[in-house]
């Protein structure tokens, strides 16, 4: 690993959770520190119903938090490992609890340590890394959709609201191995950097202009989020799907 690029730079975060208008809340998520300046940011959206998908995301988080506390080295390797225990859980509960043979949850995760920052994911649920004004880095779904974006039979931005957009093609609880992507290296912060990951619940009714334009007049984390959801909310019906996100600053020190 390269030594610290950026030693000066601090972190800043907030999260937002809502169950919108589902009887259940099946979305979870959470920032995790080390006290060496080491964080870990992890969503999940839970699949499933009757609380399967709530049980599922629950445990995804639980078992990276305990993964983060074990080794915090920003590698692909590392956080490749995090979603892979947290596969391995979720399937342990479904033998374990038949009644929970349907729980799956998407998971995407952040790891930093060091000024260095490295990031995996399987499903739909997004990680945007936003630098001078514009969308650096953006997840590719594991979907029917982005399959066909892939094909070049599917513009990206008919991805929103297309027909089979929740056919997933990967997610933690499915059988046997876990497909996921992960950065094929730890990518160097630098001062303005902003992070975002969120589920479909929030990316779905927010384009990425949108984000870019709130994320350049807040001040904070936490006002970016707000601004998020003030469209969330004005563009969904009383039923719109749970949604959530994390919101993580670079900044000088």
């Amino acid at each position: 690993m390269p030594s610290d690029p950026a030693a000066r730079l601090i972190l800043s975060t907030a999260t937002l959770s809502c169950a919108g208008g589902c009887a259940d809340h099946q979305d979870a998520c959470a920032v995790f520190a080390n006290g060496q300046g080491g964080l870990c940011a992890v969503l999940a959206n839970g699949l499933g119903g009757q609380h399967c998908g709530e049980q599922a995301a629950q445990q995804a988080i639980a078992t990276v938090r305990a993964a983060f506390a074990q080794q915090a080295e920003p590698r692909s390797a590392t956080v490749r490992r995090y979603l892979e225990a947290a596969h391995r859980a979720v399937q342990t509960r479904q033998q374990q609890h038949p009644e929970l043979a349907t729980m799956r949850t998407t998971a995407v995760t952040l790891l930093i340590d060091s000024g260095w920052a490295t990031w995996a994911h399987s499903g739909d649920s997004r990680l945007y890394h936003f630098r001078a004004g514009a969308v650096a880095f953006q997840t590719r779904d594991h979907s029917v959709p982005q399959r066909l974006v892939g094909a070049s039979d599917l513009h990206p931005s008919q991805i929103r609201y297309h027909q089979d957009r929740n056919q997933l093609l990967a997610a933690l609880g499915e059988p046997g191995d876990l497909r996921l992507t992960t950065l094929p290296e730890p990518m160097a912060l630098q001062a303005g950097d902003a992070f975002l990951l969120c589920s479909d619940g929030l990316w779905e009714p927010v384009t990425e202009l949108e984000m870019i334009a709130d994320r350049l007049k807040t001040a904070t984390p936490a006002e970016w989020l707000e601004l998020l959801e003030y469209r969330v909310l004005s563009r969904t019906l009383a039923d719109h799907d749970h949604y959530s996100a994390v919101a993580v600053w670079i900044m000088d020190a």
